[in-house]
């Protein structure tokens, strides 16, 4: 049986990619886990790996075609396999022109009506995908058809994709310079490799440019991520009835037992405090399964798994990366694939399994020096953790005044889904797990 790729879902809120380029062209072989084409979204440039061996028999979707998630892309077969591409491609055309106009009717949603209809995209059946973190250049979704966002190279010349531009920005490099193979000339990842792989004169210091505020408005155009955060965030505002519950928790006996672990651990096995609230997190929400949950309508969707998303800023907005059945793993374990999924963050490269999946949110700017603050909730998930900085304050204990250690945590919670009650007991549970550190450990 043939293997059918269909445009990955990489998200919630995702409803179409545009195929920005075939890496294996029709008749090409191609093994399982090999690069099979770059896609867009609103978020990032992903790289589509094929979820089995054998030949491209065809592609149904053109470079610079934007399609719906779920669509087929392409078709992998046995090498004496017989496959009729032209009713494969005919069919899926059929099917996308119809799911294409129903996205085109939902495009500006309508209340809890555009999240549901957001929500009910169909999920993806191809492998793995390898996400590059990178800022939108353009702004609003490209139309059905139109070529994907190539920019040309300064001064003139060919166009390079998004991950060649990054590349050779990242390296200091003028991409006029490099040699494209691409389709026109265009610029890819391979030619920015195999340029920088070639002994390259010193380059000059540059003096970076210091920001200053201007003497007249500018408008600055939103990237598609912000397009993105703001319109998930308006309607996370605007559809779910938000409270917010907040405490004070006592974090001394938490600190001295992450100083302890640290002392045995090197350098980049170490925990951090964020790892130590989406562990209580985590087995808190096991006796709450109305904060590990979403609103369906007419029911109270609790989720099977516990997997608690982490936002992480990145260039021109947020990512949230995911700790899958947070609640089943050592403190070691989540510090691990945390410190491995900011990593790929910071390198501008993810793994599509990072990103999904999320049931439950996190979010702290402790690190920034923030006492308290108040998160919105990410659709769909029923509710989310804010945290602050862990403080040297003074405590009274037994009457008198002593140095004590605090952090401030509120939980904003979905009053369709649970209620003040249950959230003030959810937010006591995490409080006793991290006063009570040790039981993280059990």
């Amino acid at each position: 049986m043939p293997e059918l790729v269909p445009m990955p879902k990489l998200g919630f809120d995702m409803a179409e990619g545009t195929l920005v380029r075939k890496v294996k062209q029709d008749g090409e072989a191609v093994k399982k886990g090999e690069v099979l084409a770059e896609i867009e979204t609103d978020k990032a440039t992903v790289e589509v790996e094929a979820p089995a061996s054998g030949v491209v028999k065809g592609w149904v979707v053109d470079e610079g075609q934007a399609v719906p998630v779920g669509a087929l892309m392409a078709i992998i077969g046995a090498p004496d396999e017989q496959v009729d591409v032209a009713a494969l491609k005919a069919s899926a055309g059929h099917a996308q022109d119809g799911t294409m106009a129903k996205a085109a009717a939902e495009e500006v949603p309508q209340g809890a009506a555009g999240a549901a209809a957001s929500q009910a995209a169909p999920q993806s059946g191809a492998g793995p995908a390898q996400v590059e973190i990178r800022p939108q250049k353009q702004n609003g979704k490209p139309p059905a058809g139109a070529g994907p966002e190539i920019a040309p190279a300064a001064g003139g010349g060919a166009p390079a994709s998004p991950i060649a531009r990054k590349m050779a920005s990242e390296a200091g490099v003028d991409i006029q310079q490099i040699p494209g193979t691409g389709p026109g000339g265009r610029i890819t990842k391979k030619d920015v490799e195999q340029y920088l792989s070639r002994p390259q004169p010193a380059a000059p210091v540059a003096t970076p440019a210091v920001p200053t505020v201007s003497s007249q408005d500018q408008e600055v155009p939103l990237t598609r991520l912000r397009q993105l955060i703001a319109r998930r965030m308006t309607e996370s505002k605007q559809t779910v009835p938000q409270f917010y519950v907040n405490t004070e928790v006592d974090m001394a006996a938490a600190m001295e037992l992450r100083r302890q672990l640290n002392s045995f651990v090197p350098e980049e096995r170490k925990l951090s405090v964020n790892d130590l609230i989406i562990k209580a997190a985590a087995l808190a929400l096991r006796d709450f399964p109305n904060l590990n949950a979403s609103f369906g309508g007419d029911k109270v969707v609790h989720k099977g798994r516990v997997n608690i998303g982490n936002a992480v800023a990145i260039e021109g907005g947020l990512l949230t990366v995911v700790v899958k059945d947070a609640d089943q793993k050592s403190l070691g374990q989540i510090a691990a694939e945390m410190k491995a999924m900011v990593g790929r963050v910071r390198a501008g490269k993810v793994q599509g399994g990072d990103i999904e999946g999320s049931t439950f949110s996190v979010s702290n700017l402790g690190m920034y020096d923030v006492d308290h603050f108040i998160a919105i909730i990410n659709p769909p998930e029923a509710a989310i953790l804010a945290t602050g900085a862990v403080k040297q304050v003074p405590v009274i204990k037994d009457g008198a005044v002593v140095p004590g250690q605090r952090m401030l945590a509120t939980v904003s919670a979905d009053h369709r889904v649970t209620d003040g009650a249950e959230a003030a007991r959810f937010l006591q549970a995490v409080k006793q797990y991290l006063e009570e550190p040790m039981r993280l450990l059990l």
